[in-house]
């Protein structure tokens, strides 16, 4: 991998990290629309981790908040009814279902869920659930004609049950195509919870699954056509980036609808598949380099 490639995919993992049109399917993309290798799952769980260090610093005082009254929790039985050590809980009960998952499904991660085919499917389909759940949101938050303003949920009435379902919501983005964000927003949104809540316990959420899966995929960094060096280049990349669509994200979530997302994915899903079927792009291209 070239410097210039290493730049170009760490400018795009840091820009569809936090949007709901999926990251992974970004990074295998944009190497198979340009001709070069699919830079592989390592390289993308690797340069995951620094955009999940923009999350660890935009939402230092949450985590800090967080952390604290959990570990306090742990030892002082009073601590054990406080909001934000219940949060701490629901956070590691939360990542159980992607862990399971990513080490059962490791091999069919790094081989078939990488064909273009079932990226094109999934961004169609995930994006048709972003907006009905979109739409369902929207309608408790305007009310209309014969219906009354709905109040949606906050953090504040996360339990055990909805954590897990935010959990498997999240388990999906395994899966090229699906976005970690659109998956988690998207239950969120379906639960009944707000966009502001849904969103921001999909970042909190994906903090140890991002940095569990980036720590396990080290070993084979550096292996293949990529090195050590571009990756390295590509993760600071995607960190100055992915801090500054965080911030914009969360000013833009709450004014705005996901509908702009909702019909980029349906779009990129159907040209891939007028792409592929016309022989243009092979569902495979770059994979034979690995």
């Amino acid at each position: 991998m070239s410097w210039f490639e290493s730049f170009v995919l760490g400018l795009v993992q840091g820009l569809t990290e936090f949007l709901p049109i999926s990251s992974s399917a970004h990074l295998r993309l944009t190497a198979a629309f340009a001709g070069w290798h699919d830079p592989g799952a390592a390289f993308t769980a690797i340069t995951q981790i620094g955009t999940e260090a923009a999350v660890l610093i935009y939402f230092r005082k949450d985590i800090a908040r967080i952390v604290s009254a959990w570990f306090r929790s742990l030892t002082n039985s009073s601590m054990r009814g406080d909001h934000d050590a219940q949060m701490g809980w629901l956070v590691i009960i939360g990542s159980i279902p992607i862990g399971v998952l990513g080490v059962t499904f490791k091999d069919q991660i790094e081989g078939p869920f990488r064909d273009l085919r079932l990226i094109a499917t999934t961004l169609i389909v995930m994006g048709i659930v972003l907006g009905i759940a979109d739409r369902l949101a929207a309608r408790d938050e305007t009310g209309g004609k014969h219906r009354a303003i709905k109040e949606r949920k906050s953090l504040k009435e996360l339990g055990v049950r909805d954590g897990l379902i935010f959990g498997f919501c999240q388990a999906m983005a395994l899966i090229p195509g699906v976005s970690r964000s659109g998956a988690t927003i998207s239950g969120g949104l379906l639960m009944g919870y707000t966009r502001e809540a849904a969103a921001r316990y999909s970042f909190l959420l994906a903090i140890p699954a991002v940095l569990a899966s980036g720590a396990f995929e080290l070993k084979d960094a550096g292996e293949g056509h990529v090195s050590w060096g571009p990756t390295i280049f590509a993760t600071i990349i995607a960190f100055v980036v992915g801090y500054a669509v965080i911030a914009w994200f969360m000013k833009f979530i709450t004014t705005k609808s996901f509908m702009p997302f909702v019909i980029y994915r349906v779009l990129l899903g159907i040209l891939l598949f007028i792409l592929i079927g016309a022989g243009v792009l092979s569902p495979h291209a770059g994979e034979s380099a690995g």
